[in-house]
């Protein structure tokens, strides 16, 4: 089954004095690429959500961010008094340094200020950060689900799509093939033509060494092997389609293949019908490369 590198997934909720905010996202890379953006303080966290996003995932580029602000004993968020005054004295040095530098800066909001390292989530010296940490991962799968979810609905769309691209190289393989036999039939005309006309008048000619070069033209002309090598790619890729496990990689592979093929078949088909099919090939498996990108 398909599945995509491109998903998105958010939740919120409250534990005891915590709030929190989850947001795991991803796009398409070569291989597993995870940046965590977490609380410092909870020891261990970022390790164990590592080897959790690890278990789950293979290719892609994820990135997972996590919000955790304690609130007060009235029920309001917990702010780092010390930490705001440091950060709001640092921001009025800078901006007294560039105003005599000249340089005027955009003014700061409230929400920049909140959303700098230990504002709001520095976390509290007297409370054991382990329970807490395993919360959390805990929680981490319920998001875990819901991502995966969305890759496997975006990858279901994304199988359609590559399916009935499938389709069409299979069919113009198919096409190609049946231009390729009639091209066959004039081209034996056309060299037998060539052969006379040569034998009549060029003196002294040696018949065996003609009929060696027309003989090697004619097998440079040949597209049967890339026409079977379509067909055979085409089957595998069906294959890949319907297989368990991350194909990404295979199917990228495959498309180079694919293109390789193509390209030959255009470079020997001495044919304008047979040309445009190539082109045509090479247009669709274009395409199926750049959607083949986004799968895990």
């Amino acid at each position: 089954m398909i599945h995509s590198m491109t998903a998105f997934a958010s939740a919120r909720g409250a534990s005891g004095p915590w709030n929190w905010a989850w947001e795991l996202r991803s796009v398409n890379a070569r291989g597993l690429d995870l940046r965590l953006r977490v609380p410092d303080w909870l020891e261990g966290l970022e390790a164990g959500l590592r080897a959790d996003l690890g278990k789950a995932l293979n290719r892609g580029s994820v990135t997972l961010s996590l919000k955790l602000t304690r609130l007060d004993d009235s029920g309001q968020v917990q702010i780092n008094a010390r930490v705001l005054s440091d950060v709001l004295a640092a921001m009025a040095q800078v901006e007294d340094a560039a105003m005599e530098q000249g340089v005027t800066l955009a003014p700061s909001n409230a929400s920049d200020v909140l959303q700098l390292r230990g504002v709001l989530d520095t976390g509290p010296t007297d409370v054991d950060p382990a329970p807490l940490v395993k919360e959390l991962r805990a929680l981490l799968q319920t998001l875990l689900t819901d991502f995966l979810s969305m890759r496997a609905s975006e990858g279901a769309a994304l199988a359609e799509i590559l399916g009935t691209q499938i389709d069409t190289i299979e069919t113009l393989t198919t096409q190609a093939a049946a231009l390729a036999e009639d091209r066959s039939a004039a081209m034996e005309d056309t060299l037998r033509a060539n052969l006379t006309r040569v034998m009549e008048n060029v003196a002294d000619t040696d018949p065996d060494r003609v009929a060696q070069e027309l003989a090697l033209i004619a097998v440079k002309a040949d597209v049967t092997e890339e026409i079977d090598r379509l067909r055979a790619h085409v089957t595998a890729a069906r294959e890949l389609m319907q297989s368990a496990g991350p194909v990404g990689r295979k199917l990228d592979f495959l498309m180079q293949e694919f293109n390789r093929e193509a390209n030959t078949l255009c470079s020997k088909s001495q044919n304008r019908d047979l040309t445009n099919v190539g082109l045509e090939l090479k247009a669709v498996i274009d395409q199926m490369r750049e959607q083949v990108q986004n799968v895990e």
